[in-house]
Protein backbone atom coordinates (compact mmCIF):
# COMPACT_ATOMS: atom_id res chain seq x y z
CA UNK A 1 0.00 0.00 0.00
CA UNK A 2 1.37 3.44 -0.81
CA UNK A 3 0.80 5.31 2.03
CA UNK A 4 1.89 8.77 0.74
CA UNK A 5 -0.19 8.59 -2.48
CA UNK A 6 -3.20 7.62 -0.14
CA UNK A 7 -2.42 10.32 2.23
CA UNK A 8 -2.41 13.14 -0.90
CA UNK A 9 -5.52 11.62 -1.76
CA UNK A 10 -7.93 11.08 0.46
CA UNK A 11 -5.43 13.04 3.95
CA UNK A 12 -4.12 12.67 6.70
CA UNK A 13 -6.57 12.03 9.20
CA UNK A 14 -9.00 9.63 6.99
CA UNK A 15 -5.90 7.87 5.97
CA UNK A 16 -5.70 7.31 10.17
CA UNK A 17 -9.15 6.18 10.39
CA UNK A 18 -8.43 3.59 7.63
CA UNK A 19 -5.58 2.38 9.05
CA UNK A 20 -7.51 1.90 11.40
CA UNK A 21 -10.40 0.59 10.16
CA UNK A 22 -8.65 -2.28 8.92
CA UNK A 23 -6.52 -3.32 11.74
CA UNK A 24 -9.87 -3.45 13.49
CA UNK A 25 -11.76 -5.52 10.60
CA UNK A 26 -9.18 -8.19 10.92
CA UNK A 27 -9.04 -8.48 14.74
CA UNK A 28 -12.80 -8.51 15.18
CA UNK A 29 -13.23 -11.30 12.41
CA UNK A 30 -10.17 -13.16 14.01
CA UNK A 31 -11.24 -12.92 17.49
CA UNK A 32 -14.76 -14.15 17.07
CA UNK A 33 -13.87 -17.17 14.91
CA UNK A 34 -10.73 -18.48 17.40
CA UNK A 35 -12.81 -16.55 20.62
CA UNK A 36 -9.38 -15.13 21.99
CA UNK A 37 -10.20 -14.35 25.44
CA UNK A 38 -7.73 -13.12 28.07
CA UNK A 39 -10.56 -14.08 30.92
CA UNK A 40 -11.00 -17.19 29.61
CA UNK A 41 -7.11 -17.90 29.41
CA UNK A 42 -6.66 -17.12 32.75
CA UNK A 43 -9.83 -18.79 34.34
CA UNK A 44 -8.88 -21.91 32.66
CA UNK A 45 -4.75 -21.80 33.70
CA UNK A 46 -6.61 -20.73 37.09
CA UNK A 47 -8.44 -24.27 37.33
CA UNK A 48 -5.09 -26.15 36.75
CA UNK A 49 -5.30 -26.77 33.25
CA UNK A 50 -3.17 -25.81 30.37
CA UNK A 51 -6.45 -26.40 27.60
CA UNK A 52 -7.62 -24.99 24.19
CA UNK A 53 -7.77 -21.39 25.62
CA UNK A 54 -4.43 -20.88 27.30
CA UNK A 55 -3.34 -22.54 23.56
CA UNK A 56 -5.20 -19.59 21.83
CA UNK A 57 -4.07 -16.93 23.85
CA UNK A 58 -0.65 -18.12 23.63
CA UNK A 59 -0.75 -18.30 19.39
CA UNK A 60 -2.33 -14.78 19.21
CA UNK A 61 0.65 -13.64 21.90
CA UNK A 62 3.49 -15.24 19.62
CA UNK A 63 2.32 -14.14 16.81
CA UNK A 64 2.37 -10.88 17.40
CA UNK A 65 5.87 -10.92 18.78
CA UNK A 66 7.18 -12.87 15.71
CA UNK A 67 5.14 -10.74 13.21
CA UNK A 68 6.13 -7.31 15.09
CA UNK A 69 9.99 -8.23 15.95
CA UNK A 70 9.87 -9.37 12.70
CA UNK A 71 8.96 -6.49 11.00
CA UNK A 72 11.37 -4.70 12.93
CA UNK A 73 14.26 -6.38 11.18
CA UNK A 74 13.18 -5.99 8.13
CA UNK A 75 12.76 -2.15 8.36
CA UNK A 76 8.94 -2.33 7.93
CA UNK A 77 8.43 -0.93 11.82
CA UNK A 78 10.92 0.91 14.76
CA UNK A 79 9.00 0.09 17.96
CA UNK A 80 10.98 2.71 19.41
CA UNK A 81 9.25 4.74 17.69
CA UNK A 82 5.94 3.86 18.63
CA UNK A 83 3.82 5.95 21.23
CA UNK A 84 3.92 3.28 24.38
CA UNK A 85 7.86 3.33 24.21
CA UNK A 86 8.21 7.21 23.92
CA UNK A 87 6.81 8.78 26.95
CA UNK A 88 6.93 7.82 30.52
CA UNK A 89 6.01 4.21 31.75
CA UNK A 90 4.64 4.05 35.15
CA UNK A 91 5.22 1.02 37.27
CA UNK A 92 2.97 1.35 40.13
CA UNK A 93 0.24 2.06 37.60
CA UNK A 94 0.91 -1.80 35.67
CA UNK A 95 0.84 -3.13 38.99
CA UNK A 96 -2.41 -1.64 40.35
CA UNK A 97 -4.00 -1.24 37.26
CA UNK A 98 -3.25 -4.47 36.15
CA UNK A 99 -4.63 -6.22 39.23
CA UNK A 100 -7.67 -3.99 38.89
CA UNK A 101 -8.12 -4.88 35.29
CA UNK A 102 -7.60 -8.77 36.09
CA UNK A 103 -10.13 -8.63 38.50
CA UNK A 104 -12.66 -6.66 36.31
CA UNK A 105 -12.13 -8.84 33.56
CA UNK A 106 -13.32 -11.96 35.38
CA UNK A 107 -16.28 -10.42 36.74
CA UNK A 108 -17.55 -8.99 33.42
CA UNK A 109 -16.96 -12.16 31.36
CA UNK A 110 -14.45 -10.73 29.56
CA UNK A 111 -11.81 -8.49 28.70
CA UNK A 112 -12.91 -5.10 26.79
CA UNK A 113 -11.45 -6.82 23.38
CA UNK A 114 -13.50 -9.58 24.00
CA UNK A 115 -16.56 -7.06 25.74
CA UNK A 116 -16.67 -5.81 21.82
CA UNK A 117 -16.44 -8.95 19.70
CA UNK A 118 -19.36 -10.20 21.88
CA UNK A 119 -21.41 -6.65 21.64
CA UNK A 120 -21.09 -6.86 17.92
CA UNK A 121 -22.68 -10.94 17.79
CA UNK A 122 -25.52 -9.78 19.91
CA UNK A 123 -24.51 -9.81 23.75
CA UNK A 124 -26.56 -6.99 25.11
CA UNK A 125 -24.62 -8.01 28.61
CA UNK A 126 -21.41 -6.90 26.36
CA UNK A 127 -23.14 -3.91 25.39
CA UNK A 128 -24.13 -2.70 28.51
CA UNK A 129 -20.75 -3.81 30.42
CA UNK A 130 -19.05 -1.89 27.09
CA UNK A 131 -20.54 1.58 27.49
CA UNK A 132 -19.88 1.41 31.24
CA UNK A 133 -16.25 0.51 30.32
CA UNK A 134 -15.46 3.07 27.60
CA UNK A 135 -17.42 5.99 30.12
CA UNK A 136 -15.14 5.33 32.73
CA UNK A 137 -12.09 5.02 30.59
CA UNK A 138 -12.73 8.34 29.76
CA UNK A 139 -13.46 9.62 33.07
CA UNK A 140 -10.20 8.57 34.03
CA UNK A 141 -8.76 9.81 30.86
CA UNK A 142 -10.25 13.26 31.24
CA UNK A 143 -12.69 13.19 33.66
CA UNK A 144 -13.33 13.36 37.07
CA UNK A 145 -11.08 10.07 37.72
CA UNK A 146 -8.14 11.54 36.28
CA UNK A 147 -6.41 12.99 39.12
CA UNK A 148 -6.61 9.66 41.17
CA UNK A 149 -5.20 7.59 38.23
CA UNK A 150 -2.60 10.48 37.77
CA UNK A 151 -1.72 10.19 41.46
CA UNK A 152 -1.41 6.47 41.92
CA UNK A 153 0.28 6.38 37.89
CA UNK A 154 3.25 8.80 39.37
CA UNK A 155 3.92 6.52 43.15
CA UNK A 156 6.31 5.23 40.66
CA UNK A 157 7.63 5.89 37.10
CA UNK A 158 10.30 4.77 34.72
CA UNK A 159 13.38 6.99 34.29
CA UNK A 160 14.07 9.49 31.80
CA UNK A 161 10.79 9.82 30.78
CA UNK A 162 10.01 7.07 28.77
CA UNK A 163 9.05 3.49 28.81
CA UNK A 164 11.51 0.44 29.09
CA UNK A 165 12.92 -2.12 26.15
CA UNK A 166 13.30 -5.13 28.05
CA UNK A 167 15.24 -6.69 25.21
CA UNK A 168 17.70 -3.33 25.46
CA UNK A 169 17.72 -2.96 29.08
CA UNK A 170 18.83 -6.99 29.16
CA UNK A 171 21.05 -6.37 26.06
CA UNK A 172 19.51 -8.97 23.69
CA UNK A 173 19.88 -8.91 20.41
CA UNK A 174 16.62 -8.05 17.97
CA UNK A 175 16.27 -11.86 17.36
CA UNK A 176 15.88 -12.39 21.00
CA UNK A 177 12.06 -11.65 20.15
CA UNK A 178 11.49 -13.24 16.91
CA UNK A 179 12.94 -16.37 18.64
CA UNK A 180 10.62 -15.84 22.07
CA UNK A 181 7.58 -15.35 20.13
CA UNK A 182 8.68 -19.38 17.73
CA UNK A 183 9.27 -20.67 21.18
CA UNK A 184 5.90 -20.25 22.74
CA UNK A 185 3.95 -20.68 19.05
CA UNK A 186 5.48 -24.47 19.37
CA UNK A 187 4.16 -24.65 23.01
CA UNK A 188 0.54 -23.14 22.05
CA UNK A 189 1.01 -25.53 18.81
CA UNK A 190 1.68 -28.88 20.60
CA UNK A 191 -1.76 -27.73 23.10
CA UNK A 192 -3.74 -27.24 20.36
CA UNK A 193 -2.75 -30.88 18.91
CA UNK A 194 -2.97 -32.03 22.29
CA UNK A 195 -6.51 -30.67 22.61
CA UNK A 196 -7.51 -31.46 18.83
CA UNK A 197 -8.30 -27.61 18.22
CA UNK A 198 -8.83 -27.36 14.48
CA UNK A 199 -6.60 -25.45 11.91
CA UNK A 200 -9.41 -23.01 11.59
CA UNK A 201 -8.97 -22.16 15.21
CA UNK A 202 -5.50 -21.69 15.57
CA UNK A 203 -4.86 -20.04 12.29
CA UNK A 204 -7.63 -16.61 13.68
CA UNK A 205 -5.97 -16.74 16.78
CA UNK A 206 -2.59 -16.50 14.65
CA UNK A 207 -4.58 -13.81 13.10
CA UNK A 208 -5.65 -11.88 16.07
CA UNK A 209 -1.93 -11.57 16.59
CA UNK A 210 -1.05 -10.99 12.90
CA UNK A 211 -3.43 -7.52 12.83
CA UNK A 212 -1.41 -6.22 15.91
CA UNK A 213 1.35 -5.89 13.60
CA UNK A 214 -0.43 -4.82 11.30
CA UNK A 215 -1.39 -1.81 13.01
CA UNK A 216 1.97 -1.18 14.35
CA UNK A 217 3.63 -1.37 10.59
CA UNK A 218 0.44 1.16 8.88
CA UNK A 219 0.65 3.95 11.87
CA UNK A 220 4.81 3.74 11.63
CA UNK A 221 4.09 4.15 7.82
CA UNK A 222 1.59 6.97 8.26
CA UNK A 223 3.94 8.81 10.54
CA UNK A 224 6.98 8.64 8.03
CA UNK A 225 4.94 10.85 5.33
CA UNK A 226 2.39 12.49 7.84
CA UNK A 227 3.31 16.53 7.80
CA UNK A 228 1.58 16.60 11.49
CA UNK A 229 3.23 14.12 14.00
CA UNK A 230 0.73 11.10 14.15
CA UNK A 231 0.54 8.64 16.66
CA UNK A 232 2.41 5.07 16.37
CA UNK A 233 0.02 2.63 18.03
CA UNK A 234 -2.12 -0.49 17.51
CA UNK A 235 -5.03 -2.40 18.56
CA UNK A 236 -5.96 -1.49 22.08
CA UNK A 237 -9.32 -0.62 23.55
CA UNK A 238 -9.25 1.61 26.63
CA UNK A 239 -7.94 4.89 24.98
CA UNK A 240 -10.14 4.04 21.74
CA UNK A 241 -13.33 3.25 23.40
CA UNK A 242 -13.20 6.67 25.54
CA UNK A 243 -12.13 8.25 22.57
CA UNK A 244 -14.61 6.44 19.85
CA UNK A 245 -17.73 7.24 22.42
CA UNK A 246 -16.22 11.26 22.81
CA UNK A 247 -16.04 11.26 18.59
CA UNK A 248 -20.23 10.62 18.23
CA UNK A 249 -20.77 12.81 21.18
CA UNK A 250 -18.21 15.90 20.37
CA UNK A 251 -19.11 18.00 16.78
CA UNK A 252 -15.36 19.05 17.08
CA UNK A 253 -14.04 15.33 16.81
CA UNK A 254 -11.65 14.72 14.64
CA UNK A 255 -10.71 11.35 12.56
CA UNK A 256 -7.66 9.29 13.88
CA UNK A 257 -6.78 5.67 14.27
CA UNK A 258 -8.73 5.22 17.23
CA UNK A 259 -12.06 6.21 15.47
CA UNK A 260 -11.76 3.28 12.79
CA UNK A 261 -10.60 0.77 15.11
CA UNK A 262 -13.35 0.32 17.51
CA UNK A 263 -16.07 0.39 14.12
CA UNK A 264 -13.66 -1.90 12.24
CA UNK A 265 -13.62 -4.78 15.31
CA UNK A 266 -17.54 -4.34 15.42
CA UNK A 267 -17.89 -4.53 11.86
CA UNK A 268 -15.58 -7.77 11.43
CA UNK A 269 -16.88 -9.96 14.45
CA UNK A 270 -20.79 -8.76 13.11
CA UNK A 271 -20.34 -9.84 9.48
CA UNK A 272 -17.87 -13.31 10.88
CA UNK A 273 -20.99 -14.18 13.64
CA UNK A 274 -23.62 -13.57 10.51
CA UNK A 275 -21.46 -15.98 7.62
CA UNK A 276 -21.14 -18.59 10.55
CA UNK A 277 -24.54 -18.37 11.86
CA UNK A 278 -23.77 -17.60 15.08
CA UNK A 279 -25.37 -14.20 15.56
CA UNK A 280 -28.22 -14.02 18.66
CA UNK A 281 -29.47 -11.77 21.22
CA UNK A 282 -28.60 -12.94 24.79
CA UNK A 283 -29.01 -10.80 27.83
CA UNK A 284 -28.53 -11.15 31.55
CA UNK A 285 -29.71 -14.28 33.33
CA UNK A 286 -29.80 -12.34 36.57
CA UNK A 287 -29.50 -9.31 38.69
CA UNK A 288 -26.30 -10.81 40.50
CA UNK A 289 -24.74 -12.00 37.11
CA UNK A 290 -25.46 -8.10 36.18
CA UNK A 291 -24.12 -6.48 39.07
CA UNK A 292 -21.14 -8.19 38.66
CA UNK A 293 -20.59 -7.07 35.09
CA UNK A 294 -21.24 -4.05 36.00
CA UNK A 295 -18.46 -3.94 38.41
CA UNK A 296 -16.20 -5.39 36.38
CA UNK A 297 -16.35 -3.62 33.51
CA UNK A 298 -15.86 -0.27 35.63
CA UNK A 299 -12.81 -1.63 36.90
CA UNK A 300 -11.40 -2.92 33.99
CA UNK A 301 -11.98 1.01 32.73
CA UNK A 302 -9.94 2.74 35.14
CA UNK A 303 -7.90 -0.23 35.76
CA UNK A 304 -6.90 -0.23 31.90
CA UNK A 305 -6.07 3.26 31.41
CA UNK A 306 -4.12 3.53 35.10
CA UNK A 307 -2.08 0.09 34.12
CA UNK A 308 -1.65 1.80 30.21
CA UNK A 309 -4.03 -0.49 28.16
CA UNK A 310 -6.27 -3.00 28.24
CA UNK A 311 -5.52 -7.22 27.89
CA UNK A 312 -4.66 -5.99 24.22
CA UNK A 313 -3.20 -2.97 24.62
CA UNK A 314 -0.75 -3.58 26.61
CA UNK A 315 -1.02 -7.41 27.14
CA UNK A 316 -0.47 -8.43 23.61
CA UNK A 317 0.20 -5.02 21.51
CA UNK A 318 2.21 -3.28 24.61
CA UNK A 319 3.96 -6.71 24.89
CA UNK A 320 5.09 -7.07 21.18
CA UNK A 321 7.54 -4.38 21.44
CA UNK A 322 8.78 -5.25 24.65
CA UNK A 323 8.03 -2.56 26.53
CA UNK A 324 8.75 -3.33 30.02
CA UNK A 325 5.99 -2.13 32.07
CA UNK A 326 3.29 -3.82 29.74
CA UNK A 327 4.99 -7.32 30.40
CA UNK A 328 4.38 -6.23 34.14
CA UNK A 329 0.76 -5.14 33.57
CA UNK A 330 -0.15 -8.50 31.75
CA UNK A 331 1.49 -10.42 34.79
CA UNK A 332 -0.45 -8.40 37.02
CA UNK A 333 -3.43 -8.60 35.16
CA UNK A 334 -3.00 -12.90 35.02
CA UNK A 335 -2.77 -12.65 38.55
CA UNK A 336 -5.39 -10.27 39.57
CA UNK A 337 -7.58 -12.67 36.75
CA UNK A 338 -6.33 -15.99 38.97
CA UNK A 339 -6.77 -14.73 42.57
CA UNK A 340 -10.52 -13.52 41.36
CA UNK A 341 -10.91 -17.09 40.30
CA UNK A 342 -10.08 -18.69 43.18
CA UNK A 343 -12.05 -16.26 45.75
CA UNK A 344 -15.29 -17.08 43.54
CA UNK A 345 -14.61 -20.82 43.95
CA UNK A 346 -14.18 -20.37 47.66
CA UNK A 347 -17.14 -18.65 47.74
CA UNK A 348 -19.28 -21.07 46.05
CA UNK A 349 -18.10 -24.20 47.64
Amino acid sequence: MDTLALVERIGESPTAALFGLITGIIFGISAQRSRFCLRAATVEFARGKMGPRVAVWLLTFSTALVWVQGAQMLGLFRGSDARIMAVTGSWSGAIIGGLMFGTGMVLARGCSGRLLVLASTGNLRSVVSGLIFAVVAQMSLHGILAPWRDKLAMLWITPNGENINLLTALHLPQQTGVALGVGIAALALYLAARHKIGPKTWIFASGVGFSVAVGWMLTWSLAQVAFDPAPITSATFSGPSANTLMFFLDRNAVLEFDIGLVPGVVLGAFLSSLIVGEFRWQAFDSVPVMRSAMIGAVLMGFGAMLAGGCAIGAGVTGGSVFAATAWLALFCMWIGAIATTHLFNLRLS
